[in-house]
């Protein structure tokens, strides 16, 4: 099985597991974080470093780092718990909420709670690279805008969102921005010392760390004031209550530490085979690139590690049945469960069949160029296969 579906998650990375290793053994290192006594002190000990390795990746602080069980989790906290804090619902104040269509279900699917509560949310079309501009953002602030939520990297088609440039101005207006950075950490420099941002989501199994935990980045000057959304002993400065599971916690910092340390190399790695697969690819008769090319000069930015291409004339469920050797998707595995045609690529202009008929290719540090070759002729010979077999219009 060549594994090609790094976007949904990552294997987790040796010295990773090396780290967690004393929090997770019987007899090891297994007292309560919150506890005042030698194996708690030993536990909140590990906990503050792993919180310096997660600051250290986003040029954050350390107290700005708050943990969570992911960056669902993150997401939900950052855009409910902005609202609440500002009486929303209970003041009847009008609020207004500025996205994308193309967001991650968990904010999607956050924000459609909250209009049944009373807000009123903007959901912005991207253009045809997949982008949401500084420009058509700010064109939709109006005065009772309260947050912006916008994703860093799109996670099906790679797109980058230029949030250096909008941040500054939403700060001008004082409109908070919630950023959902989970497939940009790691793959992109980010400081947060010089980019404004008020709110940012991570997600640790997105960057070789476990799953079931991550974080929100909380800026403490000027304060992104929250209201938790877990209640209970107070726990991440009143943000989010709850025991923390110190191993996973070690597991995030260790993984955000070998990210810092390998971000050049690895963006390098991969962006290399993400462009091998793609001259290989885009012989293929009628194939399409859904994104951005990543032609910068062209101001056409792309995430490293992702390559999203569709096939027309081919059925979808019969190119992912004919792909067995590869583990790749036809879009975000948080969306797996529905059979509807990805709507991120229909925001984009495509039609259902078309959009049915993708695949999300995406890489990691294991990956290898020999991987890439097989995988590619493996698709082609398929495409070709299947088209001299459909019905379907682009077929032949």
């Amino acid at each position: 099985m060549i594994y090609l579906d790094y976007a949904a998650t990552t294997p987790l990375d040796a010295a990773v597991f090396e780290a967690m290793l004393p929090y997770l053994a019987p007899g090891g290192l297994h007292g309560n974080p919150a506890s005042t006594h030698g194996p708690g002190f030993k536990a909140r000990a590990a906990v503050e470093r792993a919180r310096q390795q997660v600051a250290a990746l986003i040029g954050a602080e350390p107290g700005e780092i708050i943990w969570t069980s992911g960056a669902t989790e993150s997401n939900n906290l950052a855009i409910k718990g902005t609202l609440e804090f500002r009486g929303f619902p209970k003041n009847g104040k009008p609020v207004h909420i500025v996205t994308s269509k193309t967001e991650h279900k968990c904010v999607l699917d956050t924000c459609r709670h909250l209009e049944t509560l009373g807000a009123r949310v903007s959901y912005l079309k991207p253009d045809g690279q997949g982008r949401v501009t500084p420009e058509a953002v700010l064109a939709a602030i109006t005065p009772d805008t309260a947050l912006v939520s916008l994703m860093w990297v799109n996670n099906e088609i790679g797109a980058v969102n230029d949030i250096e440039r909008l941040a500054p101005s939403l700060r001008e207006r004082g409109v908070m921005l919630h950023v959902d950075a989970a497939q940009a950490a790691g793959k992109l420099a980010i400081d947060l010392q010089a980019v404004p941002v008020d709110l940012l989501s991570l997600s640790a199994h997105k960057l070789y760390g476990p799953k079931g935990v991550g974080a929100l980045y909380v800026r403490r000057r000027p304060r992104a004031r929250l209201a938790p959304q877990m209640h209970g002993g107070g726990h991440e400065q009143g943000m989010r209550s709850g025991t923390l599971s110190t191993h996973q916690v070690v597991g995030m910092g260790a993984a955000c530490q070998r990210a810092a340390e390998r971000l050049d190399a690895d963006a390098a790695h991969c962006s290399g085979l993400r462009d091998a697969l793609w001259a290989r690819l885009r012989g293929i008769p009628g194939v399409l690139r859904n994104g951005p090319t990543g032609d910068s000069a062209g101001g056409e930015r792309a995430a490293p590690h992702l390559l999203n291409l569709s096939f027309p004339g081919v059925e979808g469920e019969a190119l992912r049945a004919a792909l067995p050797g590869l583990a790749v998707s036809s879009g975000s595995a948080c969306s797996s469960a529905t059979a509807e045609p990805s709507y991120v690529l229909r925001a984009l202009g495509r039609d259902d069949e078309t959009a049915n008929a993708s695949l999300r290719f995406s890489f990691g540090r294991p990956t290898t160029m020999t991987e890439i070759g097989q995988a590619a002729a493996t698709v082609i010979a398929q495409v070709a296969w299947l088209r001299a077999l459909s019905p379907l219009p682009g077929s032949r």
